[in-house]
């Protein structure tokens, strides 16, 4: 998956009001960034990490850079930017990388489904031998060395997607969670028991009802010494649910 236009390079001032931080440019010059990111993003904005920002030439946008990727410690890259997963996801799915989810000819997008009124991220259809598969996708980024996990903050809206996610497998569907690792040196999933313990309960049980778990890194690869030009999913990572 390509970035429509090269990034920016700067240095994180500050991330606040959840949606806006502060970027130090090259050449010195100071910008305020649209931040796309609702959760915490723990350990995803030490103070002078190097950023990378895509540039809108929309003259109706409030804020002309977004802010992409984030290096959380030498050599190691994250992207935060959770508009992303969902394409990064669905661009891989259609590219026959992710086995499990092989064989599909049809998928769409933000279908509407469930008692809680949810909307499914991805929805895989025209299967020869295998029900639809209702799939959402979650971005991962917070990590602990090289354990990663998930949620970085309290998500009622996470614990809903797995309860709807049950109900899909009880009518005989296929339900997945596609863990998109956005992080670089993340070598494992788990549920972030410490920061949402009712959302690990929650995904033990959904994977006890049948809902499959699978987890792809993100590789990114780039020319020119930019390390942004691409945000492909190609690695599997082995995903650890128990408590």
């Amino acid at each position: 998956m390509k970035f429509s236009e090269p990034l920016i390079e700067g240095r994180l001032i500050r991330r606040y009001k959840r949606f806006l931080a502060d970027v130090r440019l090259p050449n010195g010059d100071e910008v305020v960034a649209h931040c796309p990111n609702t959760g915490s993003m723990r350990n995803c904005q030490p103070e002078n990490a190097r950023v990378w920002l895509s540039e809108s030439n929309n003259p109706k946008r409030k804020l002309k850079y977004t802010w992409e990727l984030v290096e959380t410690s030498p050599g190691a890259l994250a992207c935060v930017n959770t508009a992303r997963p969902n394409a990064q996801a669905k661009h891989a799915i259609e590219a026959g990388v992710i086995s499990e989810l092989g064989g599909y000819r049809e998928c769409r997008s933000e279908v509407r489904y469930g008692d809680e009124k949810s909307r499914i991220d991805l929805l895989l259809g025209g299967h020869d031998s295998q029900p639809d598969a209702w799939v959402e996708v979650k971005n991962v980024t917070l990590a602990e060395g090289a354990q990663g996990y998930f949620p970085d903050a309290v998500t009622e809206r996470g614990q809903k997607h797995l309860r709807e996610l049950m109900a899909q497998v009880a009518k005989g569907d296929r339900a997945v969670l596609f863990f998109v690792v956005n992080h670089t040196a993340i070598e494992e999933v788990r549920p972030a028991d410490h920061i949402d313990p009712r959302y690990g309960q929650l995904l033990r049980q959904a994977v006890e009802a049948g809902v499959e778990v699978i987890a792809y890194r993100a590789v990114l690869k780039g020319g020119d010494g930019n390390p942004s030009a691409r945000l492909d999913l190609i690695d599997p990572v082995p995903v650890n649910c128990e408590a």
